[in-house]
Formats: structure tokens, C-alpha cells, sequence
């Protein structure tokens, strides 16, 4: 079937085309239940199922005699390490460290946190509290004390299992005095703690702490149990308006069933087939696309410690791609924009051979045409940037190459996935016409995978993606569909800005700004302005070896601007910067930067990858008067 006809059946028959899906794993007891609700009155899917997804990650493939085949490769330049797991293998150490677990007491329902670096403990340890039914929530290593204490009250983990160290760049992250100076802060004490020693002469500081090889090796195989489908797997924290992290809870059932449907479909993996996900497994592209999609399937995932330049070069993604022979590269606009800052004419890109490559996703935020091109160039392959979130789990648009491969289109999230009902609504819930710019808003219910509720907070869950649009799940992100059915997501609703009663997309302005051939890289944000209400101001980083004053450049994008969208723009300032500030995802703050400029920053966010950027934007916008 085409993708215009496989994406109607799932609309029209979501129940028989959900559950044909799931018919593809294998299940203890297969659902004959497709959507239902529950007693709270939230949709779920296949409540009747039976299954266990450590058992579908790895003995699922053991059991059909594929044991010996490659599922995890540990790629660590910062160690100089390059470690494989075949599924025998893993499936050996999760089931042994799982039954470390039960050995402490911890079964099925108990919330463990995981606080640990890029490093196969990490995975085994997910696939472990999978296997004995315990709901994981993974927090990134190094992460400040004060949110790692928010998530230990919130969730209340029965243990919490972490590392002696973290690796960055020409730096080490002490993680047990992060995680002490948690434990103190938290109202609820963790009884457990597990540690493991990434060197054998390292001090164990955290009190009664258990050491994590010593209850390996001492620990017997469990086999997976049984859960019901509608059983949750994990809590992923991701940022409140209120200051306190929402827990997305994701269940098993419908999960595994999406991930499976996106490996086949939307990526086009399959078993024996090397994916790579240049993300962290704090993130929900960790979750899903370096641990749980790739093993469902039966493919070779790899978990990268390291970055995309820097380690040692911006070569670092083309060597990995060549010497793993990588089908699919999935990472984020910002990594593919530091790559092409270090290296613009591809010099590195071409001392590796990376014919391997069949497409390249882009996701995590939106890619600006600029950047698009240049990697598009560069390979000469599909590059997709498609668009999802923490709480939908998996993709909500992109192309789905295992179905058809359908042209990209430059700034374009591509079309609706299967399942997923997108319209662009008005704030009253009318859909708008074509070019438009609206609410970006999926029609109830929402295929598998998507998050069920938040974390003992139903009523959270419908009062913040909801409520807002009666029958409809808010995303929070604004854009418009084009005639051809592609849509464009121009960003958060609050990076629409309000200039003199014109709605304007600080997308649109980065694309244009994006465009000069000076930059690298920029983000454009809406400040207070007595006369206007808002109007935008850009924050660019050049290219390498560019040279240019200020205040030449600024009178050039103003001018830039002012020729693609009107001196209704009211476009005067650009601020040079040496970088931006940054989610560990790569995500750029543009609220932090708003805030900055506006003198409003009460608090530095807990997810920013390095405060010291802040301080520099500070200093830059005191040497400035804004016009």
C-alpha cells in the first residue's frame, strides 16, 4: 500500500490497524481489546495483552535462534572504547541483574531511578527493571542535585542506581557527591542505592551503598514476567510551567507496538541492520531509539559516549557510520550545525566512507533550510527532519520510508504519521486554511505509544494537553500545512511573537538570518518593547574564520529581514555570541534568552548544558544599548 493509503486505513480503522500492528510481537497472550478507557476515563490500548519488553528486546531473538547476532555497540572515543554485545550476551546480564534486583526487594511497581552516563550499565539496567516489571525513570548523569531531588520525591524510587563518574569533553563528573547532596535534599530517602565503579581503585563514598558488579556476579538469572499491556514502563521528566518536572508515563503494550511499527516503517531498519541515535538515554529519543526500538526489532543500536565534534574531530558521526557500517543516522539539527561550524567545506566528512547511509532524521527541534542543504549536499542521501515529542513517544510527522519514499521539502516536518489526526486549529478550535499559521493539535484518541497520564498527576495530564481544545491533545507548538499536505512547525507557541499586532514566526527569522553566509548558527526571541508590545532581536554565532564588526553585520540582517518580511518585523539588533545556551539535547533556550534580554531570568534552567554561557550573553547585552 501507498502511504496515502496506509495513513487513511489507520484514521478510519484505528483499531483493526493497531491491532494488526501488534499482532507483529510477540505477546504472552495476545490483545484482542484495541482502545478502551480506564476508570479515570483515559484512553489505553489492548488491555487484555499479556507481554514483557525485556522479553521482546532480547530473548524474543535468543529464542529464534539469533542470539549470536550484534545488539548493542558501545562507541566510547572518550575512553577509547569499542565494546559489542551480541543478544546472548545481554540477555545474560540483564536477566542476572535483574535478579540482583529482586534480591533487594525490588519487584514489580517499584519506581527505581537510573543516574548514570552513556555506558551499557545504563541500558542493562532499564532492560532489568523491564524485565521484573519496575518502572524506570532515567536521569541524566551529572545532572544538578537540586532536580535530581525534585525526581526522587516526585516518583519515590525504591533504589536508585548510578555511577561513580560521568565523561565530558576534557572534563569528569563526580556523580556520588551529586547524588548525596540529593538524597540530603529529598524529603523521601531512597532505601537502595547501587553504584557502579567505572574504575577499580575509585572510593565508594555513598553511604551502604551496594556495589553494582558484586551484586551481578553474585545474583542468579531471572526469567521476564508477564505484565499486562497497559502496565507501566518508565517516567520521563520533562520541563513544568510551574518549575516542578511533569513525569510522562509511558506503558508497555502500546509502546512496543509504535516502536515496532516506526523501526519497519518510518525508519525502514530491520533485524541484522545497524541504527544509530546520536542522542542521550535521558532523553526520549534514548528511550525509544537507542535502547527499546532498535532491540525490539532485532536490530544493532549503538550507544555513543561522546559528541558529534571535539572527539576528536567533527568527524567523529563519519567515522562511527564507516567503522559500524550504520544505515540510519538519527540526530539533532544542532549537532549537524557544530559539525558544519568546524568543518563548512565537509574536509573530514570525506575521509570516511559512509556509503553504508540510506538516510539521515533530523529531530528535536526544527532544521532551518540553511543547515538542511548543507548536509543534504554533503551526503547526497534522504534527509528527513521529522517532529515529535517527550510525551507522544515516537514520531507524529516525518516521511515514512518504509512505506514510501516521498520527497523532503527544506523547513518541512513532512506528513502525518499513521495514527496521528494533525490539524492546525484557531484558538477556537477551527481548522485553518492552508499557509495559515495555527495551533499544531492531534484529534483524540491518540494512537499507541503516546503517553497515557503524567505520574500521579491525572488531572495535570488533561489540564495541560487537553483541556485547551476540547477533543483534541494540545502539542504547544504552532505552524501551518501547506496545499500538498506538508506541514511546518515554526516553534512553541510562545516563539510566535506579537510585534504591533502582527502574529510573527521567530522561525521564519532564523531561516532568513540562517541564510547569511556569516552564520553558524542563531536564535532569534520576542523582548518587551513599551511602543510595539514585542519585537524580535537575533542572537547569531559566526563561522569559523569569518570576521565581521557587529555593527556591520546587524545593519545586513536588518536589511535581510526587512527585504523577506516587511519593516512590520521592526527587526534592529543582532547580538554576537560565541555560543548559545543549550539543552543537553541541543536544544536552544530561546525563553532563557528572552528572559536574559528582558532582565526578567529568575532562575538558570535545570536542563542547560553549560551555565557559563549565561553569564557571557549577560556581559554581551550590558556592552549594548538595544536600539
Amino acid at each position: 500500500m501507498s502511504y496515502k493509503a496506509t495513513y487513511k486505513t489507520s484514521l478510519l480503522q484505528p483499531e483493526n490497524f493497531w491491532l494488526q500492528q501488534a499482532n507483529e510481537l510477540s505477546w504472552y497472550k495476545k490483545p484482542s481489546i484495541g482502545i478502551s478507557k480506564n476508570t479515570k476515563d483515559l484512553h489505553q490500548w489492548f488491555e487484555d495483552g499479556l507481554l514483557n519488553m525485556s522479553y521482546l528486546c532480547l530473548d524474543n531473538h535468543v529464542n529464534k535462534g539469533n542470539g549470536n547476532d550484534i545488539a548493542l555497540i558501545y562507541d566510547s572515543p572518550l575512553t577509547n572504547t569499542i565494546q559489542k554485545y551480541s543478544y546472548y550476551e545481554l540477555t545474560s546480564l540483564v536477566s542476572k541483574f535483574a535478579g540482583g534486583l529482586i534480591s533487594q526487594g525490588i519487584k514489580k511497581g517499584d519506581t527505581v531511578i537510573i543516574y548514570m552516563p552513556m555506558i551499557p550499565q545504563s541500558v542493562i539496567a532499564m532492560l532489568a527493571c523491564a524485565r521484573i516489571g519496575a518502572i524506570h525513570s532515567v536521569v541524566f548523569g551529572g545532572f544538578a542535585a537540586h532536580e535530581l531531588a525534585l525526581r526522587i520525591d516526585d516518583c519515590q524510587p525504591k533504589a536508585i542506581i548510578t555511577a561513580t563518574f560521568g565523561i565530558e569533553i576534557n572534563k569528569v563528573i563526580l556523580y556520588q557527591p551529586l547524588v548525596e547532596e540529593a538524597i540530603k535534599e529529598s524529603t523521601f530517602k531512597p532505601p537502595i542505592t547501587i553504584l557502579y565503579k567505572r574504575t577499580h581503585d575509585e572510593p565508594i563514598i555513598l553511604k551502604e551503598a551496594i556495589d553494582y558488579e558484586t551484586l551481578l556476579n553474585n545474583s542468579s538469572h531471572v526469567e521476564p514476567i508477564p505484565l499486562t499491556s497497559t502496565d507501566s514502563l518508565y517516567i520521563l521528566y520533562t520541563s513544568g510551567t510551574t518549575g516542578k518536572p511533569k513525569g510522562v508515563l509511558r506503558d508497555i503494550g502500546s509502546y512496543a507496538t509504535a516502536l515496532k511499527f516506526s523501526m519497519t516503517h518510518i525508519y525502514n531498519i530491520h533485524a541484522g541492520e545497524v541504527f544509530f541515535a546520536a542522542s542521550d538515554l535521558g532523553w526520549v529519543v534514548g528511550h525509544s531509539f537507542i535502547v527499546y526500538g532498535p532491540l525490539i526489532q532485532g536490530s544493532s543500536t549503538i550507544l555513543y559516549e561522546g559528541k558529534p565534534i571535539k572527539t576528536p574531530d567533527s568527524g567523529a558521526f563519519w567515522r562511527i557510520i564507516q567503522e559500524h557500517s550504520v544505515k540510519t543516522l538519527f540526530t539533532a539539527p544542532t549537532a549537524i550545525r557544530a559539525i558544519k561550524k568546524e568543518d563548512p567545506y565537509g574536509k573530514c566528512f570525506y575521509k570516511y566512507n559512509t556509503s553504508s547511509i540510506q538516510s539521515i532524521f533530523l529531530a528535536g527541534e526544527r532544521c532551518d533550510p540553511t543547515t538542511y542543504q548543507w548536509i543534504k549536499t554533503i551526503f547526497n542521501k534522504p534527509v528527513i527532519d521529522h517532529w515529535w515529542q517527550t510525551e507522544s513517544g515516537w514520531p507524529m510527522l516525518g516521511i515514512m520510508t518504509g512505506i514510501e519514499a516521498l520527497a523532503e521539502k527544506p523547513g518541512s516536518a513532512g506528513l502525518p504519521i499513521c495514527g496521528y489526526d494533525i490539524k492546525v486549529l484557531d484558538e477556537d478550535g477551527n481548522e485553518v486554511e492552508n499557509g495559515k499559521i495555527g495551533l499544531i493539535s492531534v484529534k483524540l484518541p491518540l494512537p499507541p505509544g503516546c503517553l497515557t497520564t503524567l505520574w500521579n498527576n491525572d488531572k495535570g495530564f488533561v489540564s495541560s494537553y487537553l483541556s485547551l481544545l476540547p477533543g483534541y491533545y494540545t502539542t504547544g507548538d504552532e505552524g501551518y500545512k501547506d496545499i500538498d499536505g506538508y506541514f511546518f512547525i515554526l516553534g512553541r507557541v510562545d516563539d510566535v511573537i506579537n510585534v504591533a499586532g502582527h502574529r510573527l514566526s521567530t522561525g521564519e527569522m532564523e531561516e532568513i538570518i540562517a541564510s547569511h553566509d556569516c552564520i553558524a548558527e542563531c536564535a532569534v526571541v520576542g523582548i518587551q518593547d513599551e511602543l510595539r508590545g514585542q519585537r524580535p532581536i537575533a542572537f547569531v554565532v559566526l563561522k569559523d574564520f569569518q570576521i565581521k564588526t557587529e555593527m556591520e553585520l546587524e545593519k545586513e540582517l536588518t536589511k535581510l529581514i526587512r527585504e523577506k518580511i516587511g519593516g512590520i518585523a521592526c527587526f534592529k539588533n543582532s547580538i554576537q555570541v560565541s555560543r548559545l545556551p543549550k539543552t543537553r539535547s541541543g536544544k536552544i533556550l530561546r525563553k532563557t534568552l528572552r528572559d536574559i534580554a528582558d532582565h526578567t531570568l529568575k532562575n538558570i534552567p535545570s536542563t542547560i548544558e553549560d551555565c557559563t554561557v549565561i553569564d557571557e550573553i549577560k556581559e554581551k547585552l550590558s556592552e549594548r544599548i538595544l536600539k
